[in-house]
């Protein structure tokens, strides 16, 4: 199948991106009221999600949500104005940035605790079949909430309710600064899925296009069959760094959690990596970087314009 190449993707990609570095910059200068958890590395599936979305649909995030919110509803400025918790901000000040949802963008409900979102998908699932509101409940999590026995739980009630969601697991490998190998066991999500007769996708290489097309048939699919579907992601949170201590003369690597990203500054072309890691260099497969600079350029100057 051909994939259609919507420019106006690529420009959303840059978009959350560029927003990402602005409030990056806050981080840096302490500007903010609340904790801040930035996303670099995960524009692409957000912008997909937010692309596949219908009016009936819900999305319901972790405490790393901006990407998503920025993808669902575009004011930079209201996101700014919340996490300085002023009245202007997208929820007048109130929710901050872990728990920031807007209704009427879609965005129904986020949590920032572990795993907690999941409960209220199955409701808002629920709801939905009961209603026959013809609508998809799309949850996302992070590869440390499989851990938690409300993963389990709530697909076991999704399956046996023939509730149609999508749960997307964002799998970057890490929880603060422990990598999975150091804490547990591997969770093989496609043999956990086929246990309970789930549908699995996997999606790797932040290619926004292709991520899409994907999660189209996965909805479209979740719908037909009456079914939740779990969407695995595989991704790297950028914005790591190595810092060099008395222990550790060579550099300690540390990654990105949360809070400012020291090495990520404010540039023209907002590529982090060079690399399948950043979804931004990847939309080079697509274009031609003359075209993504004077669009990145057309982006960057329209935020500035939005702050200003």
């Amino acid at each position: 199948m051909a994939i259609k190449l919507d420019k106006r993707v690529a420009q959303e990609v840059l978009r959350i991106r560029f927003s990402q570095m602005i409030v990056n910059q806050g981080n840096k200068d302490k500007q903010f009221k609340c904790p801040v958890h930035l996303a670099f590395g995960h524009e692409a599936i957000a912008v997909a999600v937010s692309a596949c979305m219908k009016d009936k649909d819900g999305l319901l995030l972790t405490h790393r949500n901006i990407h998503y919110n920025l993808a669902r509803s575009r004011s930079l400025k209201k996101k700014i104005d919340e996490y300085l918790c002023k009245e202007t901000g997208e929820a007048n000040g109130q929710l901050g940035c872990m728990n920031l949802y807007n209704e009427d963008a879609g965005v129904l409900y986020t949590s920032s605790i572990l795993g907690n979102q999941m409960a209220v998908a199955t409701g808002v699932a629920l709801g939905n079949r009961v209603k026959k509101s013809n609508g998809v409940a799309i949850v996302v999590i992070g590869d440390g909430a499989i851990e938690e026995g409300i993963f389990y739980e709530s697909l076991v009630m999704m399956k046996t309710y023939r509730l149609s969601s999508l749960i997307i697991v964002e799998n970057n490998g890490w929880s603060l600064a422990t990598q999975i190998h150091e804490r547990r066991c591997d969770i093989k999500l496609d043999l956990y899925a086929s246990a309970l007769g789930i549908p699995y996708y996997r999606l790797e290489g932040n290619d926004v296009y292709g991520y899409i097309r994907l999660l189209e048939e996965a909805r479209s699919k979740a719908l037909t069959d009456e079914t939740p579907i779990i969407v695995e992601v595989a991704l790297h949170t950028l914005g790591d760094w190595v810092m060099k201590t008395e222990e550790h003369s060579a550099g300690k690597y540390i990654n990105y959690h949360a809070g400012a990203a020291p090495n990520v500054g404010l540039i023209d072309w907002p590529v982090i990596e060079e690399s399948d890691f950043d979804p931004v260099h990847v939309l080079k497969k697509y274009f031609e970087f003359s075209f993504l600079k004077e669009l990145a350029e057309k982006v960057f100057k329209g935020l500035r314009e939005e702050l200003a």
